[in-house]
């Protein structure tokens, strides 16, 4: 064995364990640094928007509880005026506990119960509003307004025919057919202004005035009772 093969002999395991350890630890960790940023980052991320998500749903909950408050201020005095016994305004134990309990998921779980609080009050006002009419009011929109255009389309004609009996098939009932002739637009006018006063919409919604349906109402009777005073001038 030659000197040169003996050191190398020597030298070959150390050589070994310095190629072993050679491997340059920094880009794995540089790695898991990066790793663990974005981790974080998204963390932080998602916190910010909970947090601004719980913030925008609490302040909605503020605002709709003003707006109940409002709404059943007046209701309250409404319904102590018509009667109705001040113990039986104040909710009971049971159902402050049954309100309590479909709040207990937080913010957004306040913020629904306060919008269906707002839902009720805004049903209740509309009742209270509907002037003695509620029932009436959850008609189909034809019958309901019929109510309205009905009468009024039928105040010509009476009126005609109450003058063809007075003054007989003379001048004075042509005249009144001629005066007559605007009455149905006049009638089927006042009743589309009726119908919005006596049935008033739901909140966010409109009124169904049913407008040929009440000029059709209107005419009618007028035409009917027109040509049945034609023919009896002419008969007689």
């Amino acid at each position: 064995m030659t000197l040169s093969q003996s050191r190398t002999q020597v030298a070959g395991p150390g050589r070994q364990r310095t190629a072993g350890f050679s491997e340059d630890p920094v880009p794995a960790a540089w790695a898991d640094y990066l790793a663990a940023t974005r981790q974080l980052d998204g963390v932080r991320r998602g916190a910010a928007t909970a947090a601004s998500e719980q913030a925008r749903t609490v302040q909605s909950a503020r605002t709709e509880l003003a707006t109940v408050r409002t709404l059943l201020a007046p209701q309250q005095a409404r319904l102590r005026e018509l009667g109705v016994p001040s113990i039986s305004l104040v909710p009971t134990p049971p159902e402050l506990t049954e309100a309590t309990r479909s709040m207990v998921g937080g913010p957004r779980s306040v913020l629904s119960a306060l919008r269906d609080a707002r839902r009720f009050a805004l049903n209740a006002d509309y009742t209270l509003t509907a002037r003695g009419l509620s029932r009436v009011a959850h008609w189909p929109a034809r019958p309901r307004n019929l109510l309205v255009y009905g009468p009024l389309g039928l105040l010509v004609p009476l009126l005609l025919v109450a003058v063809l009996l007075v003054a007989g098939t003379g001048a004075v009932t042509v005249l009144a057919l001629v005066v007559g002739l605007p009455g149905p637009a006049v009638a089927s006018g006042v009743g589309w202004w009726a119908v919005g006063r006596f049935f008033p919409p739901r909140p966010g919604e409109q009124v169904d005035r049913t407008v040929r349906f009440g000029v059709l109402a209107c005419l009618a009777p007028a035409v009917a009772t027109t040509a049945g005073i034609v023919l009896a001038m002419l008969a007689g």
